[in-house]
């Protein structure tokens, strides 16, 4: 199995889509929001600085970033593929991140970048709603990302909520940050040769899924 790297832009479902990889081909989906929560800890010079840049609203260097990847990646699971969700998101990110792989004797993989205009998207960002006891995700524009009875998580059965940055203003401030940001990133892997474009304006989950799989198996 090929190792993965999603870009996309908020709203247009990488979240989604990395955890049906995930489970249909038995992966880890190694989210850099997540090893950064998991690295917070009062007791250790790293997670000291994780909190303080968390609290602060600032960017964890990128020393510290680069050094939770690798030591992420050098576990056994990731042996036969993984997800990476969130990084790189910069040029810079990515020429750092080659020398991981080459350190671990890894390769790139397939680099899919989820295509969506900001109209779409601003609308799937505003029908988003998330359940604030367990954290799962909903989308009342989406068929098979509604929840089973209205206002109510499956999982847990706790009154959803809307975010509170799932605003207009917020997005599209986010949503252009975003675009601009990954450009040289986008031209880099375009050019390397490993850059799949998906389409996901007006498709199921299911669709983009099964665009996803044939990526995986070209």
């Amino acid at each position: 199995m090929k190792n993965i790297i999603f870009i996309a832009p908020p709203a247009a479902g990488k979240g989604t889509q990395a955890k049906l990889v995930s489970e249909e081909y038995n992966i880890p989906h190694i989210s850099i929001g997540e090893i950064m929560r998991n690295a917070r800890n009062p007791e250790t010079e790293i997670g000291r600085t994780i909190i303080k840049c968390q609290d602060e609203r600032k960017l964890v260097p990128l020393d510290i970033t680069l050094k939770l990847i690798k030591e992420r990646l050098s576990q056994d699971d990731c042996d036969n593929g993984y997800i990476l969700d969130g990084f790189p998101r910069s040029l810079e990110q990515a020429l750092e991140y080659n020398k991981i792989l080459e350190e671990l004797n890894k390769e790139i993989g397939a680099v899919i970048f989820m295509d969506i205009d900001k109209e779409t998207a601003l609308k799937r960002t505003l029908s988003r709603v998330v359940c604030p006891s367990c954290g799962e995700t909903y989308n009342l524009l989406i068929d098979n990302l509604k929840p089973k009875e209205d206002g109510i998580c499956d999982k847990c059965g706790s009154d959803l909520k809307v975010r509170s940055d799932d605003n207009e203003n917020a997005f599209i401030k986010g949503f252009d940050t975003y675009i601009n940001s990954t450009l040289e990133l986008i031209e880099y892997y375009e050019k390397l040769g490993c850059l799949y474009r998906l389409d996901v304006r007006d498709k199921s989950v299911h669709d983009v899924f099964e665009e996803v799989k044939k990526v995986l198996h070209d």
